[in-house]
């Protein structure tokens, strides 16, 4: 068993912001499924919002959030948010990262639905400097251990003397190097595992992004909120490869317009900002436009974004392109929507805390509440580490009085039989394919039946297998998986209008006056 005050899963930006914070309190490990870079942070390439610019205001950047949420942003959350980000990006300066300047000042990119420019970046490629700052501190902190590919599998929770439900008090995690199962022992244990975008078949997520916190987290009795809002960005890099490369929205945001195969610009038909309108309404535009020509892409046309700009603001973009055949110099870019973030999530306060105490989440793996039903660009990477530096400080007087307690069982997997891979990745990709197809940008009543009934039978079977055979990183990766889907699904069927990133042809509109509140669910 291995022992510590604080267990931290993930080793994105939440996890690893948290951590450094969390040290002036008590021992930390870090568990992360793979290597140390490997996460959706270092895959971020826009930014992360926060109010640097002379013309701009908290109140500003609030009013953008909240319009963007359609209605289901928590207002003491968005104002968290946008007061306190502009001293957390501080802060990551002083930790070493290094974001593009103009001059003396913070060059500030624009991307949709933001009425001003506070984009702080560095070049197309933030999440990478982020991450790489963030892992070197790591490792000049002397109360930090990393535990790479370690696996978490299930929380452990013991219930305190009179108490009325369970305390988290660690977590069971895969050695995936020896095989065998590791309880971490712990007084409080932060999530920030990221997001789901496995769950589909096209997703600009890394392939660790399987929705293990929310699952985890759910199965240990938290509540978890708002799983319908899947976030499809609108411009990934058409044909999709293993991991779809996605075009930023800050392309658009630079001058970038969207067009049919003929040439012909569409989007000012759907919404007044055309090609900066909302990631919800351009998603769901392209999604109508390739039904209705039969395309299987549309056009990101770049050619008014002078050649110098490009070279400069998306260097990574214009060699990523290049190495596929395109030339974004000279020729537009073919685009199709991917999953790429999920807004709800494990619910917690603005302190990061969960309904299950000990336990806390951040990052993509939370529902803070700010995003509501559709997030504003480049918010993610703010939230994450806004959220961190609050569960951060709130871990101090919790630490203090948290009991060190037994895990109330053994948590000991008994399967012993070996697992079958080629059956794992059946259904994995049959998960996949049902979601992408039944429960994504556009839904429908039948649909989500459909999928509800289907994956029960796949549960049905995981399930067996998880009863049977040894786990392994694909079986735990499957696990979590399928009960993600079933959440997303869940949530959508109870949702029954449209609303943000939710919209079902059945309930086309949105309904106040019923369902202006989270949807919640737990065990």
């Amino acid at each position: 068993m291995i022992q510590a005050d604080v267990v931290v899963v993930g080793t994105g930006i939440a996890g690893l912001s948290f951590a450094l914070k969390a040290a002036r309190y008590g021992s930390v490990a870090i568990i992360t499924k793979k290597s140390r870079p490997e996460s959706s942070t270092n895959w971020a390439q826009g930014g992360i919002a926060a109010v640097f610019a002379a013309d701009d205001s908290p109140a500003l950047h609030m009013e953008d959030t909240l319009v963007a949420g359609a209605g289901l942003c928590h207002p003491d959350s968005v104002d968290v948010l946008v007061r306190e980000g502009p001293e957390r990006v501080r802060e990551l300066i002083d930790l070493g990262v290094s974001f593009t300047r103009a001059g003396d000042n913070l060059s500030l990119g624009l991307e949709g639905g933001h009425s001003r420019r506070r984009i702080v970046r560095a070049d197309d490629l933030t999440g990478r400097e982020i991450e790489r700052a963030l892992l070197a501190a790591a490792a000049e902190t002397g109360n930090v251990t990393v535990y790479e590919n370690h696996q978490a599998v299930d929380l452990l929770t013991a219930r305190e003397p009179g108490a009325v439900g369970d305390r988290c008090c660690g977590v069971l995690a895969l050695d995936s190097e020896t095989g065998m199962l590791v309880p971490i022992a712990a007084r409080a244990v932060m999530l920030a595992t990221g997001g789901a975008g496995q769950v589909y078949r096209h997703t600009t997520n890394p392939s660790i992004a399987t929705g293990d916190g929310v699952a985890m987290a759910y199965r240990a009795g938290a509540r978890v909120a708002n799983m319908e809002f899947i976030q499809f960005h609108p411009t990934a890099l058409y044909p999709a490869r293993e991991r779809t490369f996605l075009i930023s929205e800050a392309v658009r945001g630079e001058g970038a317009i969207l067009k049919r195969r003929d040439g012909t610009p569409f989007m000012q038909d759907y919404h007044p900002l055309a090609s900066l309108a909302p990631r919800d309404v351009v998603a769901r535009a392209i999604d109508r436009e390739m039904k209705a020509s039969g395309d299987p892409y549309v056009l990101l046309d770049c050619s008014a974004i002078p050649e110098h700009e490009i070279r400069e603001r998306f260097p990574n973009i214009l060699r990523e392109t290049a190495e596929r055949g395109i030339d974004m110099l000279c020729e537009p870019l073919p685009v199709v929507p991917a999953a790429h973030y999920l807004c709800g999530g494990v619910l917690t306060d603005t302190d990061g805390r969960t309904t299950v105490p000990g336990l806390y989440a951040a990052g993509e793996t939370a529902c803070t509440g700010v995003h509501g039903a559709n997030r504003l660009a480049s918010n993610s990477l703010l939230e994450a580490v806004v959220f961190a530096h609050r569960a951060a400080a709130r871990l101090g007087p919790d630490l203090r009085s948290a009991p060190a307690l037994q895990p109330s069982q053994a948590a000991v997997h008994a399967g012993t039989r070996e697992v079958d891979d080629a059956v794992l990745a059946e259904d994995r990709e049959a998960v996949r394919n049902l979601m992408w197809e039944r429960v994504g940008i556009v839904r429908s009543d039948a649909w989500l039946a459909g999928a509800e009934s289907r994956l029960a039978e796949v549960q049905a079977r995981v399930g067996a297998l998880w009863a049977e055979c040894r786990p392994t990183h694909d079986l735990v990766e499957l696990r979590n998986l399928v009960e993600c889907a079933q959440l997303v699904v869940r949530c959508a069927i109870r949702r029954k209008e449209s609303r943000g990133l939710n919209y079902n042809i059945d309930h086309p509109h949105r309904d106040n006056e019923r369902c202006l509140r989270d949807t919640l669910v737990i065990r």
